[in-house]
């Protein structure tokens, strides 16, 4: 279970992942090392599973960004999804409940490429069908966390700051 630290620790990250131990430290009012433990304990619980740039990918050359959701035959989704998120031009791969078994976000260099990408992903063997959402505009970025749970944990922190 996560508690009030625990909480200010990831609302911190979530809004810079380079903020410092000692940075962090500070916010909840404990050592370095306390703050170091805590953020080992968040790693090796799978809370935190990663530390990674947010990247514009018109701006490294992926011109083409679809959303694609695939539905496969009975009994495949799992192996469907494992193929997919072995694929390096997939960013993020999620099995779900809605309209399609699973959904995987692929980029491309352009359409002519991201095409090719589609109908190797509709040769899958166990695939039904695959419909492809290509992103024409991105408005928000992937957030590590709901702009709520920010606000709510980071309330008193950012209130100690202006004291300071």
């Amino acid at each position: 279970m996560l508690d009030e630290k625990d909480r200010v620790i990831l609302a911190l990250l979530a809004k810079n992942a380079r903020i410092t131990l000692t940075s962090i430290a500070q916010a909840i009012r404990i050592s370095d090392v306390a703050t170091k433990k805590r953020l080992q304990k968040l790693e090796s619980r799978g809370v935190i599973v990663g530390y990674r740039a947010l990247v514009n990918p018109r701006e490294v050359g992926y011109n083409a960004v679809a959303l694609i959701g695939v539905n496969a035959e009975p009994g495949r989704v799992v192996e469907i999804a494992a193929a997919l998120a072995s694929r390096r031009d997939t960013t993020y791969v999620a099995i779900t409940s809605g309209d399609h078994d699973v959904i995987a976000e692929v980029w491309a260099r352009d359409s002519g490429e991201l095409l090719s990408k589609i109908k190797e992903i509709e040769s899958l063997s166990g695939v039904k069908d695959v419909c492809p959402a290509i992103l024409v505009d991105t408005i928000k970025y992937h957030t590590s966390l709901p702009e709520e749970f920010l606000r709510k944990n980071l309330e008193g922190v950012e209130r100690r700051e202006g004291e300071d």
